[in-house]
């Protein structure tokens, strides 16, 4: 056998063994955020489901926020109508810099909005460009409008706040806002006011949100915007895949997919061109449950029974990638590595070799320890991989022969 089976149902890591938020993030909303990675299908029956569950159920009043889309009618329509379909009773909410003909500053103040809001169970953020939300919901001196302390009212006493895309990227406190190619991050690190803003902050000062995270490979443009900001923890959320977030600290992922948890609590980095030791990533998929406080991670019902065993790996051979950012990437390294007969795997970001000046490469060193482990799933070709260390650098640095 592969696997280590084992008899607990809810298997949990080593105290101190995975990333683990601060208490003093406090005090918590009593409501639930429902954080989206984007491209969500309507047919995603769970993710809309719970939604919808969570908003108290049949006949909610859910407010759709359409004010990050490019058509914002044509956006806010299609996701009440979907919500709808799940029982909801969705309307949607006239704010947003797209919307032509109106005023979007003094709509966002207008009471008469505020109050639906205030008394609805939850909020729908749409997809599009979070610098138009955070635009139609800011004043300009950087306060809440009317519109967005209903939101957050809402938030404090219950309800739920559901967000997609540009709708997960301002649940954190910094967002990414017109972020250069990833290599150019890499390269030359990130720029608050043009790389990074300030996003909405609904699930705390203390996690980093990114989203279309494994579909796009942008875990790697995460950690310089971690380190920049002194973010220890971020999650980064797939296409079609939500993660479920109660106290802002109780995570469940839901949906098709799953969320990729990066832990920069001990890593190190020193001046220069990019580079970072002991970063630890893991990834939850879909049904996995993990509190940030406590550090216990909860397996999804078909994999509580299988932690892998080193002793009977699946794959052998070297675990090499020549594009680390490419869709999925990450994510299969990491596979690789935890169920395979090999302690170490590489992966490589490199720029057009045709540029002028040449662009950079960059080495991904991944490397399991004895706090790191695996689960597999009993009824599909799925894995959820827990603190698996990273190191990267320059490629031309020799991080492949340390």
């Amino acid at each position: 056998m592969r696997r280590n089976f084992l008899k607990a149902a809810g298997a949990l890591l080593a105290a101190g063994a995975l990333p683990r938020l601060s208490a003093a993030d406090a005090p918590e909303p009593a409501g639930t955020l429902v954080i989206i990675g984007g491209a969500l299908r309507p047919d995603t029956a769970d993710v809309w489901q719970r939604i919808v569950a969570l908003a108290g159920g049949a006949g909610a009043r859910i407010a759709v926020m359409p004010g990050a889309a490019a058509q914002p009618v044509r956006s806010g329509a299609a996701i009440a109508a979907t919500l709808k379909r799940y029982g909801a009773d969705a309307f949607v909410v006239p704010v947003a810099v797209r919307l032509g003909g109106t005023d979007y500053r003094a709509r966002a103040d207008d009471a008469a909005l505020a109050g639906e809001i205030r008394a609805a169970g939850g909020v729908y953020f749409s997809g599009g460009d979070q610098a138009l939300l955070t635009q139609a919901l800011l004043r300009p001196d950087g306060s809440r409008s009317a519109v967005l302390q209903a939101v957050w009212e809402l938030y404090q006493r219950g309800g739920v706040i559901a967000g997609t895309s540009a709708g997960a990227a301002v649940m954190s406190s910094t967002m990414f806002h017109a972020p250069r190619p990833t290599l150019e991050l890499l390269q030359h690190g990130v720029r608050s006011g043009r790389d990074l803003a300030s996003g909405l902050g609904f699930i705390g000062d203390q996690v980093f949100i990114d989203q279309h995270f494994l579909v796009r490979g942008r875990f790697a443009r995460m950690l310089p915007a971690m380190l920049h900001h002194g973010y220890k923890l971020g999650l980064g959320i797939d296409e079609n895949t939500a993660v479920v977030v109660r106290a802002r600290h109780q995570l469940e992922v839901v949906g098709y997919k799953g969320a990729l948890l990066v832990d920069l609590s001990r890593a190190t980095s020193v001046p220069g061109p990019f580079n970072i030791a002991n970063a630890r990533l893991s990834y939850l998929d879909r049904g996995d449950g993990y509190d940030l406080r406590s550090g216990r991670y909860s397996p999804a019902a078909d994999k509580a029974g299988g932690r892998l065993d080193a002793a009977h790996p699946a794959f052998r051979g070297a675990a090499y990638s020549n594009d680390v950012l490419a869709n999925n990437a990450i994510l299969e390294l990491m596979e690789r590595l935890m169920d395979g007969d090999q302690a170490t795997a590489l992966g490589v970001a490199a720029g057009d070799p045709r540029a002028a000046p040449p662009q950079p490469s960059f080495m991904f060193r991944l490397s399991r320890d004895a706090a790191s482990a695996g689960y597999a799933s009993d009824v599909s070709q799925a894995y959820s991989i827990l603190n698996v260390r990273l190191d990267a650098e320059p490629a031309n640095q020799g991080a492949a022969n340390r």
